[in-house]
């Protein structure tokens, strides 16, 4: 139970199922305490085996699906957004979805599929929906993510991770501060329209972080812990680095760190230091 003068932050990690070293990682830090939140890639070939590991270590933490259009390939073929059978780099959908170009049949059907497959391994809905490079938030597929979720009756029972903080926080962190802006310039409509649907959101979103393995990540940590929301999230990004990984993401040693952090006693000293406690967020959302 938080004492009187605690606040309750949110942690999660992502990329969960991205490879078998991250996933491990994310555990290892499940286990600890470290994490209330895990965030879970379902396209890749790990998935339903790395989801049933993570039914075993879940007890303590929501879990949610990371929709996914930029890592990968999709479930099933989609010729005018993947015509090679992979999904395009992030810029090409930022840029399709600000002209209105996207593709949103083809979306809608990978939408469904991802949320079948989530919840085919976890036998259980998504406690929350995000996604990975916050493409969740853009004009177009926001709209039909959250008819999806709407759709299977998630309303009140599943919140959804928004990007979008607000500029003085963002300003009060001093620490990328033009990620975090541009972040919310792209997704600022889906709280609004979240909330019209009926789903809770974050209030508080920090995390941003350039993937710097010079930098020391305590010290990136710390000013996540700035100016926290009513009900703050913070994403990080854990895990062991392994081969897989390196072929698949620019972000390897960087994982290392931050799981390193996580497990070491400077984390929980540094939340105590603000009257911070983690927390998951659909306990404090309800």
């Amino acid at each position: 139970m938080a004492k009187a003068n605690e606040r309750i932050v949110a942690l999660c990690a992502d990329d969960y199922g991205l490879c078998q070293g991250v996933s491990v990682g994310i555990l290892k830090a499940l286990d600890a305490g470290r994490l209330t939140a895990v965030s879970a890639l379902v396209n890749g070939s790990h998935w339903p085996a790395m989801g049933r590991d993570l039914l075993r270590h879940c007890e303590n933490a929501d879990v949610g699906l990371h929709f996914n259009l930029t890592l990968g390939r999709p479930l099933s073929p989609m010729p005018k957004l993947a015509p090679t059978g992979a999904f395009p780099a992030v810029r090409q959908v930022i840029g399709l979805a600000m002209g209105g170009k996207l593709p949103m049949e083809e979306i809608r059907a990978e939408i469904e599929r991802q949320l079948d497959r989530f919840e085919a391994v976890m036998e259980r809905r998504p406690d929350f929906v995000d996604g990975h490079q916050h493409i969740h938030g853009l004009p177009g597929i926001r709209e039909a993510l959250l008819d999806a979720m709407a759709a299977r009756k998630l309303a009140g029972r599943a919140w959804v991770r928004d990007a979008a903080d607000g500029p003085h926080r963002i300003a009060l962190r001093r620490a990328h501060i033009g990620k975090a802006l541009a972040v919310r310039a792209l997704t600022s409509g889906l709280r609004r329209a979240a909330k019209w649907r009926g789903f809770a959101v974050n209030d508080g979103f920090s995390g941003f972080s350039d993937f710097d393995p010079g930098k020391d990540y305590a010290k990136a940590f710390e000013t996540f812990l700035r100016a926290p929301g009513r009900r703050h999230l913070i994403m990080c990004h854990p895990g062991h680095v392994d081969d897989e990984l390196k072929a698949l993401d620019p972000v390897t040693i960087t994982r290392e760190q931050e799981l390193a952090f996580l497990l070491s006693p400077r984390m929980p000293e540094m939340l105590e230091r603000r009257g911070l406690k983690l927390g998951r967020l659909s306990a404090a959302l309800r």
